[in-house]
C-alpha cells in the first residue's frame, strides 16, 4: 500500500497573488490613461463681455463691453426664443462688422472676410417690426472666434 503525503502548500496561492498584482497594474494603467486623456482637452474659457436690451419697436440692441479675448472674436450668433420657456426653434441672427459696417441680420457671415469687433460696438436689429416679440423673449449669444471655437457669451431673458 502506498502512502500519500498531505501537502497543504499549493501552486494556486502563488498564481492567485500574481493574478491580483496583474489586475491591479492593468486597472491603474487604464485609470491613468483615462485621466490624462480627459485633462488634455480642457480649454480656458474666452472672456468677452456683452449686454443685450430691447429698445423701441421690439428691436434688439447688443453692446460689446470689452474683454481680453475680444481681439479674437469673429462674429456673434444670436438666438432668440420667443416667449421664454417655449420649445420653439430659436430665430438665428448674426452680429458682425463687414467693410466697416456693423450688421445684425440673418445672414451667416462665416465665409466672409470680416473686420474686427471692437469695444463699444453697438449692433441693432433692423428687421421690420423687430426681432423680439415681448419682454419674455429669451436671448442667447454665442461668440465665434478666429481659432474656430464657439462659446456662449450671454444668456438672458429681456
Amino acid at each position: 500500500m502506498m502512502k500519500f503525503r498531505e501537502n497543504e502548500d499549493a501552486v494556486s496561492s502563488v498564481i492567485g497573488v500574481i493574478l491580483m498584482v496583474a489586475i491591479t497594474v492593468i486597472l491603474a494603467a487604464m485609470i491613468a490613461m483615462f485621466a490624462f486623456q480627459m485633462t488634455g482637452n480642457i480649454e480656458t474659457p474666452k472672456n468677452v463681455a456683452l449686454t443685450a436690451k430691447q429698445i423701441s419697436g421690439n428691436q434688439l440692441q447688443v453692446t460689446v463691453q470689452g474683454g481680453t479675448d475680444l481681439s479674437t472674436l469673429k462674429y456673434l450668433r444670436i438666438e432668440v426664443v420667443k416667449n421664454a420657456g417655449s420649445t420653439a426653434t430659436p430665430d438665428k441672427h448674426y452680429a458682425y462688422v463687414l467693410s466697416g459696417t456693423k450688421k445684425l441680420d440673418q445672414t451667416n457671415p462665416a465665409s466672409y472676410n470680416l473686420d474686427p469687433i471692437t469695444v463699444g460696438s453697438i449692433f441693432t436689429s433692423i428687421k421690420s417690426g423687430g426681432i423680439l416679440t415681448d419682454r419674455s423673449d429669451h436671448v442667447v449669444i454665442i461668440g465665434h472666434f478666429n481659432d474656430g471655437r464657439e462659446q456662449m457669451l450671454l444668456d438672458t431673458s429681456l
